[in-house]
C-alpha cells in the first residue's frame, strides 16, 4: 500500500519545518469515522511517530488502519487566490462532500 506525495506537498512542509524551527514536522493523515459522507479526513501538523505509523516522502505519516482507506492518494498542495490547502485525490473514494473532507467508500 502507497501514497504518493507530490513535490509541491513535499516543499510546503518543509517550508512550514524552517518556519517552525521543526525539522521532524510531518504531516500526518488519518480517516475518521463521520463526516457527512461517511468518513472523515483529518490532518495536523505533528512531530510524534506511533509504532504503527507509515511514513511516505519523509514528509506525510498516517497509521495502518487509515492507510487501508488512503491506498494510492495523491496528496499536493495548492496555493490560490481564496487559500491554500493540502489536496486529497483519493481512487477508493466512490463520492463525496461539498466541502471535501467527507467521503465514502
Amino acid at each position: 500500500m502507497t501514497i504518493t506525495v507530490a513535490d509541491s506537498a513535499v516543499k510546503r512542509i518543509q517550508e512550514l519545518r524552517k518556519a517552525q524551527g521543526k525539522a521532524a514536522l510531518m504531516l500526518r493523515i488519518t480517516v475518521e469515522g463521520g463526516g457527512c459522507s461517511g468518513f472523515k479526513y483529518k490532518m495536523e501538523l505533528t512531530e510524534d511517530l506511533r509504532d504503527k505509523d507509515q511514513t511516505f516522502a519523509s514528509s506525510v505519516i498516517t497509521d495502518d488502519i487509515s492507510l487501508g482507506f488512503l491506498n494510492g492518494t495523491v496528496i499536493s498542495f495548492e496555493d490560490g487566490l481564496i487559500g491554500s490547502e493540502f489536496k486529497l485525490d483519493n481512487p477508493n473514494a466512490v463520492s463525496g462532500c461539498g466541502c471535501g473532507n467527507s467521503f465514502s467508500v
